[in-house]
């Protein structure tokens, strides 16, 4: 991955709320935020691709015996 010269807009608003609170405990609530925002947008998107039959079981266990970091 290469190294970004200029920060977009979400990457400046995330320094500067570092920069007002460097505890521990804030980065984990933060941690723990994103990564519940994240997880229930790929939950949707996952029901919706389910839901219209793009996904099913055996596309999963097609993508399961995929080695994803090649992709």
């Amino acid at each position: 991955m290469e190294a970004t010269t200029t920060f977009n807009e979400a990457q400046m608003h995330l320094l500067q709320m570092f920069s007002v609170n460097r505890s521990k405990r804030a980065l984990d609530e933060l941690y723990e935020v994103l990564y519940n925002h994240y997880a229930k947008r790929m939950e949707e998107k996952l029901d919706t691709l389910w839901d219209s039959g793009k996904l099913d079981q055996q596309r999963l266990d097609e993508i399961n015996t995929m080695d994803l970091h090649q992709l």
